[in-house]
């Protein structure tokens, strides 16, 4: 029997209750992808209670059980990967065009680690000034909606996301590759849902989040951001 070919890159998203969005990852991945064959594509589940499950199975994704989590998730997908290359990416976030031929381009280039520019699924002028900043190459401009791919030595080298944050791991992480490798920002840009913003507001939503950032530059820890943010965004 002939050995199936090792995926190029491997996308791991981490979900949680998200039935809702996986039609239309699909059929964006597929959409967009420059050879959607090649990839690796790894929903690792944190318990869900909805259809998330099952709907992911019938669009044929590769379901994996994880505790809950978006740090033990993806790191749960990680050690599952194929491919040398690993793609963070959100359920409501969406790649653009080739997105897989940028991000092998780039990785064949050096640069080991990197993310896309990000815009809103909104046309809200306050979120398209905050998205704006996601072109500069500043570590106080990075976030995990605008997804990530980091090569599997890299990540490993690394350790990967610290699992005592529960939230913040994102941006805790790629503080650690902008202290040991270059960081390439795609010029490109992926769409995420501006669901959250319109829930809580944006002003309210945004000021939490600079709260967030600022008390940990001030050194507090994951369980300290982890209570502001169960106290001012989760309870909502």
């Amino acid at each position: 029997m002939k050995p199936a070919k090792t995926p190029h890159i491997s996308i791991i998203i981490p979900v949680l209750n998200e039935a809702g969005n996986l039609h239309s990852l699909k059929a964006q991945l597929k959409a967009q992808a420059f050879s959607y064959s090649s990839l690796e594509i790894l929903l690792v589940d944190g318990g869900s209670t909805d259809d998330t499950r099952s709907i992911a199975s019938a669009l044929d994704f590769k379901v994996v059980s994880s505790h809950k989590g978006r740090a033990k998730q993806m790191n749960r997908g990680a050690a599952l990967a194929s491919a040398d290359i690993l793609y963070f990416l959100h359920a409501d976030t969406l790649p653009p065009k080739n997105f897989d031929i940028s991000i092998r381009d780039s990785v064949a280039n050096g640069n080991k680690a990197g993310c896309f520019r990000m815009r809103f699924d909104s046309e809200s002028p306050f979120l398209k000034f905050f998205s704006w900043f996601s072109r500069l190459n500043h570590r106080l401009c990075r976030g995990g909606d605008q997804s990530l791919f980091i090569s599997k030595d890299l990540f490993y080298k690394l350790g990967g996301f610290d699992e005592n944050y529960t939230v913040y791991e994102d941006s805790e992480f790629i503080n650690r590759i902008y202290k040991q490798s270059a960081f390439r920002i795609i010029p490109e840009s992926v769409v995420t849902s501006a669901r959250k913003y319109e829930d809580r507001g944006e002003l309210t939503l945004q000021y939490h989040f600079g709260v967030i950032h600022l008390k940990n530059y001030l050194g507090a820890g994951p369980e300290q951001l982890y209570e502001y943010y169960k106290k001012n965004i989760e309870s909502y």
